[in-house]
C-alpha cells in the first residue's frame, strides 16, 4: 500500500509519519507509551478510510525530546490533525493509544468524530490497568521464557534496549496463541522513559478525575475487546460504562492484537461506527 509521508513541527519537536488511501479521515494511535508505531500492521483493516499514522513523541524519526505526558501526546495529535487540515476524524487506538484516544475526545471534543478502542487501558484502577495488563502476560509466559526474562535484568543493556528485548520477547504472549503468533514488527524499539513517564502521567490524569469526564464523550464508540489476551476483559467493559451508547465486541478467540485472530474485526467496528459519526 502506498504511504504519503508527513513531517510536521509541533514547537518542542517533529512528528512523522504517514497516510495512505482516501476516504474519511482515520487517526491510528499505537500502544506503548514509548513503543514504535506498529499501526501500519492495521491496514489490511482500513480500506475506504485515509487513514493516518504517525510515531508518538519518544522514538526516532520523531522527537526525542519529551515532555512525555498525557497533555503533550494529546497536543502532538491535534497538531497532526491540523497539519493535514482535518478538522474531525474517527480515532482508532490499540491498547495505550486508546486511552489516548479518550484523551484527546476529553479535550478536544470538537476533533474527533468517532471512536474504535482496541484493548485499550482501563480507568478503574489507579494505573490504568497496566500492572493487571502485566501480571495477566506473566500468567501467559512459560518459566524458561521467564527465565530469559530475568537475564536481561543482568545483561549489560541500557534501558531502552532491555525494555526493546523484553517486548520481543514477550511478543508471542500477547495473542491468543503463542505459536501462531506473528513475529514482532521489524525494528519496532521501546523507550524505557517515555514508558515511565507516561504510565505516571496517566496515573496523574486518572487521580484528578478523567474517568468521570468520559460521561461528556458522546460520540459513536466501539471497545473491541479480545478475550484471550492479557487484558482483564473487564477493564474495557469499565470505560465503555462510562461512554454513553458505547459498544462492546468480544472476540472469544482473541489476544491483545485481536485483528490477528478474527481478520475483519477491527474492519467491522469502524463499519459501525462510520455509520454513526459525522464524517
Amino acid at each position: 500500500m502506498t504511504e504519503r509521508t508527513f513531517r510536521i513541527g509541533t514547537g518542542p519537536g517533529l512528528i512523522c509519519g504517514a497516510q495512505t488511501g482516501d476516504g474519511p479521515a482515520l487517526l491510528m494511535l499505537h500502544g506503548g507509551p514509548g513503543t514504535g508505531d506498529y499501526m501500519a500492521m492495521l491496514h489490511g483493516e482500513t480500506a475506504g478510510w485515509r487513514a493516518v499514522r504517525y510515531q508518538q513523541r519518544g522514538l526516532a524519526p520523531s522527537a526525542l525530546d519529551g515532555p512525555f505526558t498525557v497533555a503533550q501526546h494529546v497536543a502532538d495529535a491535534v497538531a497532526v490533525l491540523d497539519a493535514l487540515g482535518i478538522a474531525a476524524a474517527v480515532v482508532l487506538g490499540h491498547s495505550w493509544g486508546a486511552h489516548l484516544a479518550l484523551q484527546l475526545a476529553v479535550a478536544h471534543p470538537g476533533r474527533v468524530a468517532g471512536l474504535v478502542l482496541v484493548d485499550g487501558l482501563g480507568v478503574a484502577s489507579p494505573d490504568g490497568g497496566t500492572a493487571e495488563f502485566g501480571q495477566g502476560l506473566i500468567r501467559k509466559t512459560p518459566d524458561e521464557m521467564l527465565a530469559r526474562l530475568a537475564a536481561l535484568a543482568e545483561a549489560d543493556l541500557t534501558p531502552d534496549d532491555a525494555a526493546s528485548e523484553q517486548l520481543a520477547l514477550l511478543w508471542p504472549f500477547y495473542y491468543a496463541d503463542p505459536r501462531t503468533a506473528p513475529a514482532a514488527p521489524a525494528g519496532v524499539r521501546v523507550s524505557a522513559t517515555v514508558n515511565t513517564e507516561g504510565v505516571a502521567s496517566v496515573a496523574q490524569s486518572l487521580a484528578g478525575g478523567f474517568a468521570e469526564r468520559l460521561r461528556d464523550v458522546t460520540v459513536p464508540a466501539v471497545l473491541v475487546l479480545g478475550e484471550q489476551g492479557p487484558m482483564p476483559l473487564a477493564t474495557g467493559r469499565e470505560v465503555a460504562a462510562l461512554l454513553p451508547g458505547a459498544q462492546v465486541v468480544v472476540i472469544p478467540e482473541g489476544g491483545h492484537l485481536p485483528w490477528h485472530e478474527r481478520p475483519g474485526c477491527v474492519t467491522a467496528a469502524l463499519t459501525a461506527v462510520r455509520a454513526r459519526a459525522a464524517v
